[in-house]
């Protein structure tokens, strides 16, 4: 279901005469200016599923941030801003069909990479505190522990659990449950299943193949997919996986096209790579 039905950007005349317009600056760049006109990146038609393709440089991250803010996305982590980002959003102009009920999110690299890097801190935290219960152990297992008040009801279930329990039930017992049980690509999926939960959204993904293995990349695809089919929801995204860039139905911008264009999946240069060298060891696979 379509939520965001359009969205424009500067041409590059439009930029010139806001160049014109400003005072001599110390500034030795304009960002974001001159990075999407570049290829002549003027207008956005979505669709359920709509995918900015591009090399590095291309500008993909770029107008997803630029789309996100002038929305009003909601979003986790700061992005690449500059002094002249307000005046870029003033230049631009979006349509909606509908707003969309929950509300609009954009998930970036960063987001899932800082989740990850709270869940290994947690998982440090629970490490020493391991070790300090093992010996806490053998300290409440043989004190005699006085109940002075209600406020020492859960030291003294503690120390209850010391006598009754070996060591090793003690520490699980007294331990929060490791989240280490999960590998970082697995997380990093937890993480887009927990963000993109509700239902009649519209979801802005920056890159989110980034740490996931190719099978949760099509597990995420699947995701994807059912939330615009069955749930309402819109997905923008920027990618150079090939397992996201064929998802079914997706309209798909090549950011690296002068200039930019919609083309099929198949046509891109990067799934191209990854078709000319298994093609160049099919052999290899029909031998196995």
């Amino acid at each position: 279901m379509l939520c965001l039905s359009s969205f424009e950007f500067p041409d590059s005349d439009r930029e010139f005469d806001f160049f014109l317009s400003q005072k001599r600056t110390c500034y030795d760049s304009f960002y974001p200016f001159g990075v999407l006109s570049r290829h002549r990146f003027q207008r956005v038609d979505f669709a359920p599923v709509t995918v900015f393709y591009g090399g590095n440089g291309s500008g993909k991250t770029t107008a997803l941030n630029i789309i996100a803010e002038k929305i009003g996305a909601a979003r986790d982590s700061a992005f690449n801003s500059s002094p002249f980002f307000p005046d870029y959003l003033r230049c631009c102009r979006f349509e909606f069909e509908r707003r969309p009920e929950n509300g609009c999110r954009i998930i970036t690299s960063d987001d899932v990479f800082d989740y990850m890097l709270n869940l290994r801190a947690l998982n440090e935290g629970i490490d020493m505190r391991r070790e300090e219960l093992f010996g806490e152990f053998y300290e409440k297992k043989h004190s005699r522990f006085r109940l002075n008040s209600i406020a020492d009801y859960e030291e003294l279930k503690s120390h209850n659990n010391a006598r009754r329990l070996t060591q090793s039930k003690f520490v699980r017992s007294e331990l929060m449950e490791n989240p280490r049980e999960r590998s970082n690509g697995e997380s990093a999926f937890f993480y887009f299943t927990e963000k993109m939960e509700p239902e009649d959204s519209l979801y802005l993904l920056d890159e989110p193949e980034n740490s996931l293995s190719p099978a949760l990349q099509q597990d995420l695809v699947q995701l994807i997919y059912d939330g615009a089919r069955y749930f309402g929801c819109q997905f923008i995204l920027s990618t150079h996986s090939p397992f996201l860039l064929a998802l079914p139905g997706a309209k798909i911008y090549d950011l690296d096209a002068d200039p930019v264009d919609v083309k099929k999946w198949t046509e891109l240069p990067n799934v191209r790579t990854y078709y000319d060298f298994f093609k160049a060891h099919e052999r290899e696979f029909t031998e196995s």
